[in-house]
């Protein structure tokens, strides 16, 4: 699959993420995971970067720009501005609170994610099928359902109805899977 190619990426990423109750979990929970995972990795330093946080904020800033523009650039916008967020709170914090902060934020939002899959979506996280898709793709995924939601906003005319159809064909897929495993 192309790293820039947002349909793939989306309808991946949508596919397991077709029930209306776990999208709305995944929108609560989804950047509060990044955010936190900032706040830790603000702590382990690089050779070219000051440190971890600010290196991931980057490669997840062009990943978005690279995919789609318009939300791309929003989607970086708030990558960095979660970057400045957490590396001011955990400097306030610092390393020892910072990382029980973290590690309560973490297990509430992940807990609530896998209870999102397992009792309304009734299907694993996409990251069980692969890891680094998911987790590149999941701000952004919940960034373009919400601007989808409350403003209309597509990245191009009939962004959504192509991908549905490629959603419900890998949905349709999976459960043909599923059955024959059943059988």
């Amino acid at each position: 699959m192309d790293l820039f190619d947002l349909e793939k990426n989306f309808a991946f990423y949508a596919a397991y993420h077709s029930n209306p109750v776990n999208i709305f979990i995944h929108m609560l929970f989804v950047w509060p995971i990044f955010y936190t995972g900032l706040m830790l990795l603000y702590f382990v330093p690089t050779l070219f970067f000051p440190n971890f946080a600010l290196f991931f904020t980057i490669i997840y800033a062009v990943f978005y720009v690279g995919m789609e523009k318009k939300a791309g650039f929003l989607a970086a916008i708030l990558c960095f501005l979660c970057w400045v967020g957490a590396s001011a709170c955990s400097t306030q914090l610092g390393f020892s609170l910072t990382w029980k902060v973290v590690l309560v934020a973490q297990l509430v939002c992940w807990t609530a994610q896998f209870l999102g899959h397992g009792v309304f979506e009734k299907r694993a996280p996409a990251l069980l099928d692969n890891l680094i898709q998911a987790f590149l793709m999941a701000p952004f995924f919940v960034l373009l359902e919400a601007l989808h939601h409350f403003f209309g906003y597509e990245p191009y005319p009939g962004f959504f109805d192509k991908v549905k159809v490629m959603v419900d064909a890998e949905i349709k897929e999976w459960q043909e899977k599923k059955h024959k495993k059943s059988s």
